[in-house]
């Protein structure tokens, strides 16, 4: 149990907060980095390290993957182990370009997952899902929905093509 005196003052609680979350960090990588090192020299180092740590064989692997493919000399001090799971699967330059971004625009690890999967979506030619609420008056919804009828749609395709044709039809010079 971690002791902490009572009346802390706030910088020095947070401080302790930034403390913890570094070592939290980095006994990821080096759970990573010792499973690494007993696969050359340890032959049953899996069972061995279950035994040690009561983690469980899948996250040890998952320690020992990430570590694998981000030496110690790529590893980027100002993102999480997270983040460098998340985009260990890549190719390489891969890696690079999606951590300089996240480093640069300080991602969490979630905003890192959303954009590398939006950027999947894309490539896929997948429509964006964007969800909106629209507050109606009871005859509004009446009329819309007597509309989509008319045209022989659900509410929502008529009201995503009556959008799509207000935008063609407005279409400026300067874009907007």
């Amino acid at each position: 149990m971690l002791g902490i005196p009572k009346g802390l003052p706030i910088e020095s609680w947070r401080d302790l907060g930034r403390q913890i979350y570094l070592v939290t960090n980095s006994s990821a990588w080096w759970l990573g980095d010792w499973l690494l090192y007993g696969e050359v020299e340890y032959p049953n180092r899996y069972k061995d390290a279950i035994k040690a740590t009561s983690l469980d064989y899948q996250t040890l692997r998952n320690y020992a993957w990430v570590a694998r493919r981000f030496p110690p000399e790529r590893r980027r001090q100002r993102l999480s182990f997270q983040h460098h799971a998340e985009v260990a699967s890549l190719p390489e330059a891969d890696q690079e370009s999606w951590l300089t971004q996240a480093e640069l625009g300080r991602w969490s690890r979630n905003e890192l997952r959303r954009r590398i999967r939006e950027t999947r979506r894309i490539a896929r030619g997948e429509a964006e899902e964007v969800h909106l609420k629209v507050n109606l008056d009871g005859s509004q919804k009446q009329r819309w929905q007597d509309a989509a009828e008319r045209a022989e749609q659900d509410l929502l395709t008529w009201m995503v093509s009556i959008l799509d044709r207000a935008a063609s039809s407005r279409q400026e010079p300067d874009g907007v």
